[in-house]
């Protein structure tokens, strides 16, 4: 692969993620799209403020949501150290971010804090536990919002990513399978800055990584979901997740995205055929629907997360990652970059964090 277009790739990727996180901040969580509508017309183009009445109230177009907060606090960490260094990211934590907190939700960085974060806050805080001690059962998309910068970082060695997110998502998700769709996710994005399309092919790849023991998930199937041979060994992966469908289910919903026979008209009514609220059984599919049908064109992609209503900033992020590493920096709007709050510090940062990816791999 050319360095220049792994470059691209990965910035595009960070880059994309702090402007979805930055464009749902005015009109997230309406699940009411008729209120959305009178509020923000009939289609939401750019960065906009949110109304004094609702989440986020107070922030500027173009400022980040708690969730852009924290990714940028695991960037930093990872430039900072050179990789992912879980004791500085939970220093970070406590000596920076936690102060801030009251463990209340409509309080904190970014206007809002989400439910895994209250509940880190109060083991770690109130409580005292140490840390592998406060992560929670909240089944929603926070980890993955944030590991989005680890799995940049590792998208070359796909067994340090996979290790990496799951020790990440740990502090504060403890949920099997949240964790296990949150490594998928990390896995599938670090294939997409690889430079692998994400098709109907993409958990092919996924599975032969399973096979020759480089990602965490259990199988016992031969290639194509075949049936395993007489007295087949299963794959040789300690501490495995006990199957392998978050890595199976994308390329399915990519099918369908590319299925002139299946199709959601106008997309963003994909927040309505997955689900519109946080967990991340809906939120997954929404972000890999919506970044394999516009792989090309990321202004599609995002604000068709955004004008879906519901709980668009997960999705958005979610969805700006993905599609951002298939469209690279280079194929992102200059509007969404340059009227992204701090956008050239953030740039920077991820400049840095790219350098270490390439450096790491040369």
């Amino acid at each position: 692969m050319r360095e220049s277009d792994l470059k691209d790739r990965a910035l595009g990727a960070l880059m994309g993620a702090f402007i979805g996180d930055a464009l749902a901040v005015g009109p997230h969580w309406y699940y009411d799209l008729d209120a959305l509508q009178r509020d923000y017309g009939p289609w939401i183009t750019d960065y906009t403020a949110p109304r004094p009445d609702r989440y986020h109230a107070g922030l500027k177009p173009g400022e980040p949501s708690q969730a852009g907060i924290l990714l940028a606090i695991t960037l930093r960490s990872l430039v900072e150290r050179g990789g992912y260094d879980e004791a500085d990211f939970c220093r970070c934590l406590d000596d920076e971010f936690f102060p801030q907190l009251d463990g209340t939700p409509m309080q904190g960085p970014g206007g809002y804090t989400s439910q895994s974060i209250r509940e880190a806050w109060r083991r770690r805080v109130q409580d005292g536990q140490p840390w592998g001690r406060c992560g929670g059962p909240a089944d929603t998309t926070e980890a993955a919002e944030r590991i989005i910068a680890i799995a940049v970082r590792y998208a070359l060695e796909p067994a340090e990513l996979a290790a990496a997110v799951t020790r990440n998502t740990l502090l504060t998700q403890t949920d099997g399978t949240v964790v296990a769709m949150t490594v998928a996710f990390g896995a599938i994005l670090g294939l997409l800055v690889e430079g692998h399309p994400l098709d109907g092919d993409v958990s092919g790849t996924l599975m032969a990584r399973v096979k020759a023991g480089t990602l965490p998930f259990h199988t016992v199937t031969q290639g194509a979901l075949q049936a395993p041979a007489p007295g087949a060994a299963e794959a040789p992966v300690a501490g495995r997740f006990p199957s392998p469908d978050a890595l199976l289910g994308p390329a399915f919903i990519a099918r369908a995205a590319r299925d002139p026979d299946i199709r959601i008209e106008p997309a963003w009514k994909v927040s309505l055929v997955y689900g519109m609220p946080c967990a991340v059984y809906h939120q997954f599919p929404a972000a890999y629907y919506l970044a394999a049908r516009f792989a090309d064109d990321f202004e599609s992609a995002v604000l068709h997360a955004v004008n879906g209503g519901g709980q668009n900033q997960a999705r958005a992020i979610l969805t700006g990652a993905l599609a951002g590493a298939q469209t690279g920096l280079s194929g992102i709007p200059a509007r969404f970059i340059e009227g992204l709050a701090d956008s050239a510090r953030l740039q920077a940062q991820c400049a840095r964090l790219v350098g270490q990816l390439v450096t790491a791999n040369r």
